[in-house]
């Protein structure tokens, strides 16, 4: 079994097929022999099926396929086989044989017709990362298309930039939003008793690093509000949601925070004051990466040093070295949690857009834990690689996603391969 990951030589299972197009006048039986010095190195990392182009209709739908141009000359062979090819369209092509200016002739064709495409042609080495880029982009597509997002309540009044068309978005990437009443959570909240998450309560209390401003009460609280949205999780059958936090302040009398931070620990991705495309942004990050995302707002940016920081009432406490048990900061009540995160490299991102098609990423370097009087409890600095004047000049709204590592490459490369634009 092949097996390769990105940029290292981590291993993981992977197969490819390779459709094999070749002009009518080539010999079948000597097709891959000119190509051996790139396709002996494929082999090295990766299972690979080599399926001639006729035979296409034996691949499973849902398998990975790459087209590769072993010749001249087959322009409109894949013309006449393009609708059983995985898109985006990647061609892989060594420029032997004439292979070049085939995938070359291919490629205008699809521009021509708005669609998207990649062409590897490389060397031997950089043929397998690329591959294994197109690999990731094409295994995340996949499982993104199986997603529930569930919205509970409506989005906050604020987020006046923040809307996603749910049609679109389905089309685009798969996913579907799920209306929840808030009022759901509510009645689930009611019922549950303290005798059910005393022990969850205290442990948790027992783990932070000190609690300041709560009380034992506004604990309790907000760990029966977490066991109620993790309920309604569980009956919608919801892979991540974002919840309109601020009434449930009014309709509980705590806060989501706690309830945020544990669901995001558990991988149940849950983001704050139903922001739609905050919410979609850790999803996809979270599975094309595998790193939980700190959802947090731009609270100050220096164009001199270009840092921002980045602020928000709630983490997933996996992110964290130790928390602190605080209040919610702008209602000072109920539970927040201000957890103290490692410095090391980190990237932030966010997709934007009605139809979660425009995104903006840069890696950068967490310097600093700060601890502003007049900003939400988590709060971290950030020096970005890119210009941070995107955030005055350009923005995609308030929220962003920080993950740890630098992960720029692997998501600039899938958002790019599907069709998003670039905002910097």
């Amino acid at each position: 079994m092949g097996k390769f990951a990105v940029g290292t030589l981590e291993n993981i299972d992977m197969e490819i097929n390779l459709v094999t197009f070749t002009s009518p006048l080539s010999k079948h039986d000597a097709v891959l022999h000119p190509h051996e010095v790139m396709l002996n190195e494929i082999e090295k990392y990766f299972t690979v099926r080599y399926v001639y182009y006729r035979n296409i209709d034996g691949i499973a739908e849902d398998a990975f396929k790459i087209v590769f141009v072993a010749s001249g000359g087959v322009e409109k062979l894949f013309v006449e086989n393009f609708e059983h090819l995985t898109y985006p369209v990647v061609l892989l092509t060594d420029g032997l044989q004439n292979s070049l200016p085939a995938a070359l002739e291919i490629a205008a064709w699809l521009r021509k017709r708005g669609m998207k495409f990649r062409i590897i042609h490389a060397d031997p080495q950089s043929v397998v990362k690329q591959l294994i880029t197109s690999y990731n982009t094409f295994e995340t597509n996949k499982k993104l298309r199986s997603k529930r997002i569930g919205v509970i309540g409506t989005p906050s009044s604020w987020l006046i930039a923040s809307s996603v068309d749910y049609l679109l978005a389905k089309r685009r990437w798969g996913v579907e939003y799920v209306d929840i009443p808030l009022e759901e959570v509510f009645l689930k909240y009611k019922r549950i008793t303290e005798d059910e998450i005393g022990e969850a309560a205290s442990t948790f209390a027992h783990k932070a690093l000190a609690c300041l401003e709560a009380t034992p009460d506004d604990l309790l609280k907000a760990m029966r509000l977490y066991k109620a949205v993790k309920e309604v999780c569980w009956e919608y059958n919801l892979n991540a949601f974002t919840i309109n936090c601020f009434a449930l302040i009014e309709l509980t009398g705590t806060t989501g925070c706690l309830a945020l931070s544990l669901l995001n620990d558990a991988k149940m991705i849950a983001g704050c004051e139903g922001d739609l495309q905050a919410v979609f942004t850790l999803l996809a990050t979270h599975t094309l990466t595998g790193q939980i995302g700190f959802m947090a707002n731009p609270s100050l940016v220096s164009e001199k040093t270009n840092e921002v920081n980045l602020a928000h009432c709630t983490i997933a406490t996996k992110l964290t070295e130790k928390y602190i048990i605080r209040s919610h900061f702008e209602t000072q009540s109920g539970i927040a949690i201000q957890g103290i995160l490692p410095t090391g490299d980190v990237t932030i991102v966010k997709c934007g857009g009605e139809c979660l098609d425009e995104y903006f990423i840069s890696s950068g370097t967490l310097v600093d834990n700060t601890n502003y009087i007049n900003a939400c409890r988590t709060q971290v600095r950030v020096k970005l690689n890119k210009p941070v004047n995107y955030f005055l000049n350009n923005p995609l709204g308030n929220h962003h996603i920080l993950i740890r590592g630098n992960y720029e490459r692997e998501l600039n490369d899938f958002f790019q391969a599907n069709g998003c634009r670039r905002i910097e």
